[in-house]
């Protein structure tokens, strides 16, 4: 048995721009301990009847835009934080094509390990070349000695983590911050959708009137969430501004019918939103490899 997957990429244009998925591998979550504003039964119950069970194994997504002019990379994925399923993301960067020494900008959504951790591999600048972009709130929340100290234990990793990802960046002047919403590149620009964390940003992405929106870690359970986008998840900072982001830009994304891409559905994480009784149903998108 060879019990290899095929490299984690995945294709498709956006008007002019090409978009490829990055998968960095698979986490198992005990979602039914994670989910809040829900029971563990309930939980059970919508797993089950999408043939999943607890912990599940959840993607994590990275997105590489290529604009013709600049090689964009959304998220890194966990590098060597989070165990040996994940840190696959530059290995499958490489097998799309790409160079990490290629990229130009790295847009982060938030500063969660899972999200940052890629930016170093084993004690050096993974993307040497890149200007690490990110949200001023997430960076004054998670690179901050102070919160580090005030934490819990539990929390402390997640702090450590963004530090040791991120510091180096600072350090070689190879990061800078903005605030709010803000117009990054011609045709990308951050919103910003905070409650996961205080600076959760989004990125929307348009090229010839096509639309994209990476929606970082505004869901991680499709089965549970899209039905009911008012269950929030342990991760969260503030689990109201989540839920109340989530369910606007649910709402947006149904009415609009733009693509989305998001971390944590399953890769390559793509696909539209309608809008099912008091909740949503997810679509993926079905390009037939149609380059």
């Amino acid at each position: 048995m060879v019990k290899e997957q095929a490299p984690g990429y995945y294709r498709i244009m956006l008007g002019n721009y090409e978009i490829t998925a990055l998968s960095d591998g698979t986490v198992k979550l005990p979602v039914d301990d994670l989910l809040l504003n829900t029971t563990k039964e309930h939980v059970h119950k919508r797993l089950a009847h999408n043939f999943l069970s607890a912990p599940v194994d959840t993607s994590v997504n990275g997105y590489l835009i290529n604009t013709g002019e600049k090689l964009v990379l959304v998220d890194t994925g966990a590098g060597s934080l989070f165990g040996p399923t994940l840190g696959n993301l530059v290995d499958n960067l490489r097998a799309a094509g790409y160079e990490p020494e290629q990229v130009d900008d790295v847009f982060i959504t938030h500063m969660h390990p899972d999200h940052v951790g890629g930016l170093m591999s084993d004690g050096k600048m993974a993307f040497p070349n890149a200007t690490i972009r990110a949200s001023q709130d997430d960076a004054d929340y998670w690179l901050s000695e102070a919160n580090l100290e005030a934490a819990n234990e539990d929390a402390k990793g997640f702090f450590k983590g963004a530090m040791a990802s991120l510091n180096p960046y600072v350090k070689a002047g190879h990061f800078k911050a903005f605030e709010g919403d803000a117009q990054l590149l011609p045709g990308i620009e951050a919103v910003e959708a905070p409650g996961h964390t205080p600076g959760h940003t989004m990125y929307r992405v348009e090229s010839d009137g096509q639309v994209m929106m990476l929606w970082g870690d505004l869901i991680h359970v499709a089965t549970v969430q899209f039905p009911e986008p008012d269950v929030a998840i342990q991760f969260d900072t503030t689990p109201e501004k989540a839920v109340m982001e989530r369910n606007q830009e649910f709402a947006r994304a149904a009415d609009k019918g733009y693509l989305i891409g998001s971390a944590h559905l399953s890769f390559p994480g793509l696909g539209h939103l309608n809008k099912a009784g008091e909740g949503y149903e997810f679509v993926p998108a079905n390009y037939h490899g149609g380059l």
